[in-house]
């Protein structure tokens, strides 16, 4: 059985952290964002094979899993010529195939149990299962209705307070028969929601919805991105392979003052350097290589690989991508993401 994962977006909600690397390597507690997904898809033996569907700086995703052997997954890669959307990016990788294949959209990150769904797709012969899962707040996303017995009734895009009749959104991963690709116009950007689905509902054809509760995340925005640090330090998301998982992380190869103060749950990666009268607030997650000066404040921010915070600097629910350097006695907070080796002057504030 084949899977194929749609990590061909430019992550325009992410920039300017995805300028230069593509979202689907954001780094996640030190782990690209791709690592998760593959975890996940791992926990499905006869899942053999992942097809990275790509367009947006496929090289540098090639580079960091080659043929796979490393993460214990045969990878291959197909770049689409042109964005194709969701449903032509899935033809175009799926042209080839001729069994159940599972879709993953490249920015979800979830613990839901893919055997599961796979077992209802058969049990229920079905040309498409599609997960769901309910938001708090369904007017910002597009609505998936269900009959009694599971099947699709109807998406609704959008809706306004009054047409809610249901909690239940598109998670963004399915399980598809590859033989239903062909009523996707080939090389063309064709939608999976907005076409392909209600194709299937049109003509009456089986689709069936499993409907997952637990924990699920789109982290395509700073917001989120965010937050899901935050859950996985909780223990909301219990992340294999992450050390921080419940209850935070510090890298026996950092360097840390006796002088610093480091509140948990926080994440301090390899090489960090932690001076003198620092103060490592919770949620804060510093990246490998960092540097952080003598009574500088981090607080519940994320640094990549590589940053300097100046001597008696703040940062505070901030974002910083690679290399950037925040000056002495500067303040960057509420939600600020800085791009790859931006820097912040002396005394300056953001």
């Amino acid at each position: 059985m084949k899977a194929i994962l749609l990590a061909g977006g430019k992550g325009t909600r992410l920039r300017p952290l995805t300028i230069h690397t593509p979202k689907p390597i954001v780094p996640i507690f030190g782990r690209p964002f791709l690592d998760y997904q593959i975890d996940l898809l791992k926990q499905v033996p006869e899942i053999d094979e992942v097809i990275l569907s790509l367009n947006y700086q496929p090289r540098r995703i090639e580079e960091l899993y080659g043929d796979g052997s490393e993460h214990g997954l045969k990878i291959r890669y197909v770049v689409e010529p042109s964005p194709l959307g969701t449903a032509g990016a899935v033809r175009y990788a799926g042209e080839s195939l001729h069994e159940s294949v599972v879709v993953f959209n490249g920015d979800v990150l979830t613990q839901v149990d893919l055997a599961a769904v796979i077992r209802l797709h058969r049990e229920r012969r079905a040309l498409a299962t599609i997960i769901l899962t309910p938001v708090e707040n369904p007017t910002a996303y597009g609505l998936v209705e269900t009959e009694p017995d599971g099947r699709v009734r109807r998406f609704l895009e959008k809706p306004s307070p009054d047409e809610i009749t249901c909690d239940t959104i598109n998670a963004g991963i399915y399980v598809l028969e590859p033989h239903t690709f062909d009523r996707i116009p080939k090389d063309t950007a064709w939608s999976i929601e907005r076409s392909f689905f209600p194709s299937l509902i049109e003509r009456g054809e089986p689709f069936v919805a499993h409907v997952y509760r637990g924990y699920w995340i789109d982290i395509g925005t700073p917001d989120k991105y965010l937050q899901v640090h935050r859950d996985v330090l909780d223990g909301r998301f219990l992340a294999p392979n992450t050390p921080a998982a419940g209850r935070g992380w510090i890298s026996p190869d950092a360097r840390l003052d006796p002088d610093a103060r480091i509140d948990s749950p926080s994440f301090i990666d390899d090489g960090a350097v932690i001076k003198s009268g620092t103060h490592i607030a919770p949620y804060s997650v510093i990246g490998r290589h960092c540097h952080i000066e003598e009574r500088a404040v981090v607080d519940g921010a994320i640094l990549w690989p590589n940053c300097r915070i100046g001597p008696e600097a703040s940062v505070t629910r901030a974002i910083l991508g690679r290399h950037c350097h925040v000056g002495r006695h500067a303040t960057v907070r509420g939600g600020v993401v800085l791009g790859d080796k931006s820097a912040v002057t002396d005394y300056s504030r953001v």
